[in-house]
């Protein structure tokens, strides 16, 4: 009776230890060749890929062991988002009059209540501004009075994640955004001067600017100039800008965030306020919206499935934010908090029966080093968007391969252009993608791939996935 109890032992230690040692003798042999060579072990990959048509998972590779996403996370965040909203879903800001109107005279306030429109650029508030005066009206004599009730104070500052507080992808949500709080600095140099000049646009009336920018000779270099705020809580509105600028630069222009939003707002209304011919008399505080307050202009924004078109393709983080804040308030009411967000999102994966083991969502942007994804969890909500009605909108909002957005210079290959949908994921120590890959074979095939390792965004997790997405075309 020995030997067959012998036998059935060996066969079963042929056939299941393999598997049960780990799952890394599923990997393509050029993947695992390519990870070896760029010095990432398995245990640092996960790597889910789905066929969309058959629902056969093709490649599971620590598919449920949570991994920080980077900017990943924004598949979920936009895709919830629309599945919840709907593709035509937008944002309202509102300008109410509290006081009497009367021969282009405001005798009192105007409101301006933010609705969290996640994409409200000086474009579209120049549009907001002369939509004002096309209702007639020319002067206030009262103040500018922002409503950002929508959603609740920001927690943190905008330094709180790299210390690069001036950065646009570092600026906080707010229910009146506009411009994502950046205008554009020109430096003009000139060598009869000390200092260069500076022009910016949009400029806020408000903005107190100090130009303490030295000119020095030698070839052209950018990164002595500098931006500082030196007293932001009694002075947020002085931005020193310093540091030195060689002559031979000529002409240098760069993007910054500056000020509060709400004086940025401030700033940049009454500018263009003037300059369409209005007057204003008061100035700027922060109150909730009375109730005598009468609506005389409702700015609607762009609809979602544009706007999820840019946060996708650029990977736009506060836009992502607003977007996750939005989730919050429609499904739990205003102010919208993170929390509310948050459950919004949770709320969703449980009602679709996705379960992602250790799931930590932080503020749905990937600018955080505390998500936490599974690649399967991930997989499986791409799955469903590929079946989903708006399967279009976002398919489209995802970068082109060779095209657009953060994929326009990957994955070149002859016959790979235009055919791999991919959203990118950049931390440090993080490198990843997610979405679809239109193969040879014509099949379609969800795709997640992330790399958590020492170094992975310095080039070598790029490494492994252009050989997991080659693998992949060619099946």
């Amino acid at each position: 009776m020995l030997k067959p109890l012998v036998a059935l032992a060996a066969l079963v230690a042929v056939v299941f230890h393999p598997l049960a040692l780990a799952r890394d003798s599923q990997l393509p042999p050029a993947v695992l060749r390519v990870m070896n060579n760029v010095g990432i072990p398995a245990k640092g990959v996960s790597i889910y890929v789905r066929d969309a048509n058959t629902n056969e998972v093709v490649l599971g590779i620590n598919d449920n062991q949570p991994r920080s996403p980077a900017s990943v996370i924004k598949v979920l965040t936009t895709y919830v988002a629309l599945d919840s909203l709907g593709p035509s879903y937008t944002w309202k800001t509102r300008a109410y009059a509290n006081g009497a109107l009367a021969n282009g005279v405001l005798n009192g306030d105007l409101f301006v209540v933010g609705g969290g429109d996640p994409y409200m650029t000086s474009e579209h508030w120049w549009r907001f501004v002369q939509s004002l005066r096309e209702q007639g009206l020319a002067k206030i004599t009262g103040d500018f009075v922002v409503d950002r009730s929508y959603f609740a104070p920001a927690e943190g500052t905008r330094g709180e994640f790299d210390s690069q507080p001036f950065r646009s992808y570092n600026v906080l949500p707010d229910a009146l955004m506009v411009n994502f709080q950046t205008s554009r600095f020109t430096l003009i140099t000139n060598e009869q001067r000390g200092r260069p000049l500076i022009l910016v646009n949009p400029l806020p009336v408000n903005l107190d600017l100090q130009n303490q920018v030295r000119l020095v000779g030698g070839k052209c270099y950018t990164s002595g100039v500098t931006f500082s705020t030196p007293d932001p809580i009694d002075h947020p509105n002085t931005v020193v800008v310093g540091g030195t600028l060689p002559t031979s630069c000529g002409t240098y222009t760069i993007g910054r965030a500056i000020m509060t939003a709400p004086d940025y707002a401030y700033g940049t209304f009454r500018t263009l306020w003037t300059q369409s011919g209005g007057a204003m008399d008061g100035e700027m505080r922060i109150e909730p919206l009375p109730a005598s307050a009468k609506l005389i202009y409702e700015h609607e924004s762009m609809s979602l499935a544009e706007i999820i078109r840019l946060v996708n393709k650029y990977s736009n983080n506060v836009m992502a934010r607003h977007l996750m804040l939005t989730l919050g308030a429609e499904k739990y009411g205003p102010p919208a908090t993170v929390e509310s967000g948050r459950n919004a999102v949770r709320l969703w994966l449980t009602n679709r029966g996705i379960n992602m083991p250790g799931f930590v969502l932080d503020n749905g942007s990937g600018l955080s080093r505390a998500e936490r994804v599974t690649a399967r969890g991930l997989g499986e909500m791409l799955d469903m968007a590929w079946h989903s009605p708006f399967m279009p909108e976002f398919a489209a909002s995802l970068p082109l391969s060779a095209t657009d957005g953060t994929l326009r210079n990957r994955f070149k290959s002859p016959g790979m252009q235009g055919r791999i949908r991919l959203k990118t994921g950049h931390l440090d120590n993080v490198s990843a993608l997610a979405g679809f890959v239109n193969a040879a074979s014509g099949k379609t095939y969800v795709v997640v791939i992330m790399v958590n390792h020492p170094g992975a965004q310095g080039g070598s997790g790029e490494a492994v996935h252009a050989e997991l997405i080659r693998w992949v075309f060619g099946q």
